[in-house]
């Protein structure tokens, strides 16, 4: 079924939206509790996609290739089941786990910085090599050339620990896929994280209507492009899932397509481009803040891997 703008509004202005969704779903105190990490977001219709038009020419003024907003038409009312998605992105820590015991690849930033380097592996290095890594890939401040082992050990230790609570990216969406299965888990698809993100009210951004680039980690910052999960409090859903504004943007589970009803029609459309949302912690024109909105569909090809792309897991409900 599908609704007006204005007539879905008046369902949620009284109230009547969440009633009329999945109504062939288990009563939700039938459903189990979410699994640790994750959070529930309960059967509901909710409002998807967008109507907005680039009325200020920002495409032609940033030289943007794909125009702005259109593939996001038209705004229509999607009816989800419950399901669980991890309430932060899956971190370097966690990443490096499935890395480590499924004998992955690691990103290619991790062995340009030296966070693939294990514990054992730092501490066997002969001492003058020791001091040229922590220089050379880890970037340590210090003069490192009277530097003993253990300090040195110690410093890089502590920045392999700091590096864990980052958003883990520079994966392709097949090795994201993988995560998430080797967990009993799936990516998201498209809709549940454009839901888990904007609520049922159709909010532009995860904590509502209105920009505030403080809200978000968009790249303003002394600790670097990426921050650790929740840093950013205000860059919280309804659902108490975080940083869906800003950090890193997310691989979703679904191809490209047009939705329903689409007017515009993109070369890209099909299975060729994975999709990917959300904001990643970028510089210049990408601190817009159309790149921050909820709706806001990017694509890329699945095999490609970015610095500023992660994910974060979902599951299927579980019943009592």
């Amino acid at each position: 079924m599908m609704f007006t703008p204005v007539s879905v509004r008046l369902l949620l202005s009284l109230g009547l939206l969440g009633l009329m969704a999945c109504s062939e779903e288990k009563p939700a105190a039938q459903i189990k509790p979410a699994p640790v990490g994750m959070v529930l977001i309960p059967a509901a219709e909710f409002l998807m996609g967008s109507d907005e038009v680039d009325v200020d020419g920002k495409q032609e003024e940033f030289g943007f290739r794909k125009p702005m907003y259109l593939d996001e038409h038209p705004k229509h009312v999607v009816s989800l089941n419950a399901f669980y998605i991890d309430q932060y992105e899956v971190s370097n820590g966690d990443y490096k786990r499935f890395v480590i015991e499924n004998s992955v690849a690691p990103p290619p930033p991790w062995i340009q910085s030296g966070y693939n380097a294990t514990e054992h592996r730092l501490a066997t290095l002969p001492l003058d090599k020791l001091r040229q890594v922590a220089v050379d890939y880890f970037l340590l401040d210090m003069d490192t050339t009277a530097m003993q082992r253990p300090p040195l050990l110690q410093a890089l230790k502590k920045i392999q620990a700091q590096r864990d609570g980052l958003p883990a990216t520079a994966m392709s969406w097949y090795d994201a896929a993988s995560y998430c299965r080797w967990l009993g888990k799936r990516l998201p698809g498209e809709a549940e994280w454009e839901k888990a993100a904007r609520g049922t009210d159709g909010r532009r951004y995860p904590w509502g209507d209105e920009w505030d680039q403080s809200k978000a980690n968009v790249g303003d910052n002394d600790a670097g492009i990426t921050v650790a999960m929740g840093s950013y409090p205000d860059d919280e859903s309804v659902y108490g899932v975080f940083d869906m504004g800003g950090n890193v943007s997310e691989w979703v589970k679904d191809w490209y397509h047009p939705y329903p009803g689409a007017g515009y029609q993109s070369e890209f459309y099909g299975d060729i481009h994975k999709l990917v949302k959300g904001g990643g912690a970028g510089v210049g024109h990408y601190a817009l803040s159309y790149f921050y909105r909820s709706s806001r569909r990017g694509q890329t090809d699945p095999s490609t891997v970015s610095v500023d792309v992660g994910f974060r897991c979902a599951k299927s409900v579980e019943y009592q």
